[in-house]
């Protein structure tokens, strides 16, 4: 085994629930209720039917509960199935700057367990592992600066997630983690230009594949012994060494940043001054408006012609400009700026003229340690009005408040479940590492006719 495949495969099967510590029991909850909100409020988008059409293709009687039917299907179906539902609204948590989405991973790692039989606190801390692995490999062999998707981290968080939930071996975790690295090289052209279904399907194909490879590990499959240093170094060349565990005195799970607004996390920031200008100017005034931000905001969502004239959802939610425009106009951010029609709106589309994104050089010296953003709109008068912030509502050191992950889990269940059908889920949710009977939940979520 190669430096970071045993590093990791040990770690994972020495690790047990009462390591971990409350808070971090409590935030796996938070993040539960926040990752089946999103899967739920997504149940109708086209992406999700289409998941869901090819997951109910299979009937396992057993098996993995598909989000928001009745339907059990393979793990593996169910992962993706449930993953897109969880990705799509682009409400999910990261680890900005190119780490991707850690809660992709959390559906799956839940569909293998629950076909499995597995304690919620297997579970949890199943939940847990995947994170740090996740954000290990993220800081261990950034991705994106080779014009590689992050979903590498997803396949293999899910296969070690997976791994804990089968309670493998070393060597048999080893060869999961080989068999979800080798074979799922994907490249960043997912998220870059026009942006398509596939933006938020990638990840979920990743984990996919990543609990596949621990159920083809627990049958005896083997992988090449030596994935990142002899296999992925080859693609990507040596990296700095980075140890495994991050820090053996926290764990990533509690460094992954939550979405205050359903958009890309880079967004977020420019979306509160958006919110903090708009009471104090009225929008016939404008003259024009100036968003300062750091280079990866820049070139991920404030950069290229088609982030001023998205066709797609998945581009305006990627859209800097869009998302400062169409928060201006409406004074509030609400789902209903992504209706298609509003792509074509004359309104929107004219105020995002006078919408520039630029990079701010003491911006780019405080990246990543936080997100700094600051907007200036000048008005035809002369008259300046100007909002800064250092970092959004939602990022680990200005975290949200339960009321606030249960605020926005309501709006989201709240477009497919009644008032009470939430609540039940809530208090199951919060006691779940104390519930024999953990995988009733999907009943719970199971969408009717209202």
């Amino acid at each position: 085994m190669d430096h970071s495949t045993r590093s990791i495969a040990e770690f994972a099967t020495r690790l047990a629930y009462s390591d971990l510590p409350a808070e971090v029991v409590h935030d796996c909850k938070r993040r539960i209720i926040d990752t089946i909100g999103c899967a739920v409020a997504a149940f109708d988008e086209e992406p999700s039917c289409i998941a869901r059409a090819v997951a109910m293709r299979a009937q396992v009687a057993d098996g993995a509960s598909v989000i928001g039917t009745a339907h059990r299907t393979l793990p593996e179906l169910a992962a993706f199935a449930n993953s897109v539902a969880s990705r799509y609204l682009e409400g999910n948590d990261t680890y900005p700057g190119g780490g991707g989405h850690p809660n992709d991973n959390l559906l799956p790692v839940l569909a293998i367990a629950q076909a499995s039989r597995a304690s919620a606190q297997t579970a949890i801390t199943a939940i847990v592992l995947a994170y740090e692995v996740h954000r290990y490999l993220f800081r261990a062999f950034p991705m994106r600066k080779h014009a590689l998707d992050y979903v590498l981290y997803n396949a293999v968080a899910c296969a070690v997630g997976a791994a804990k939930v089968l309670g493998l071996s070393v060597e048999q975790t080893a060869h999961a983690i080989a068999l979800a690295a080798v074979p799922n090289l994907g490249t960043d052209i997912s998220r870059r230009g026009h942006l398509t279904m596939w933006k938020g399907c990638a990840a979920a194909n990743a984990a996919r594949n990543g609990v596949f490879a621990a159920v083809m590990a627990s049958e005896g499959m083997e992988g090449p012994p030596t994935p990142f240093e002899d296999g992925l170094t080859a693609v990507i060349g040596a990296e700095e060494a980075v140890p495994f565990p991050l820090d053996p005195k926290a764990f990533s799970l509690l460094r992954a940043d939550y979405k205050f607004f359903l958009s890309e996390f880079h967004a977020q920031g420019p979306a509160f001054l958006a919110l903090e200008l708009r009471p104090q100017i009225a929008l016939d005034d404008i003259e024009k408006i100036e968003v300062f931000t750091y280079h990866f905001a820049w070139f991920e969502i404030g950069s290229g012609a088609e982030k001023w004239a998205p066709k797609t959802r998945e581009t305006a939610d990627h859209s800097m400009p869009y998302v400062v425009g169409a928060v201006l106009i409406d004074g509030a951010y609400t789902d209903a700026i992504f209706a298609t029609e509003r792509f074509q709106d004359q309104k929107t589309l004219d105020l995002m003229k006078k919408i520039t994104i630029t990079e701010d050089a003491e911006f780019n010296r405080r990246y990543p340690g936080c997100l700094p953003c600051r907007m200036t709109i000048t008005l035809k008068s002369g008259e300046r009005k100007t909002a800064e912030l250092s970092n959004p509502i939602g990022h680990h050191d200005r975290p949200m408040s339960d009321a606030q992950v249960v605020e926005k889990f309501r709006g989201l269940a709240g477009r497919k479940l009644k008032p009470e059908r939430m609540q039940k889920i809530l208090d199951r949710v919060w006691k779940i590492d104390s519930d024999g009977d953990w995988p009733a939940l999907f009943e719970e979520l199971r969408i009717q006719a209202r």
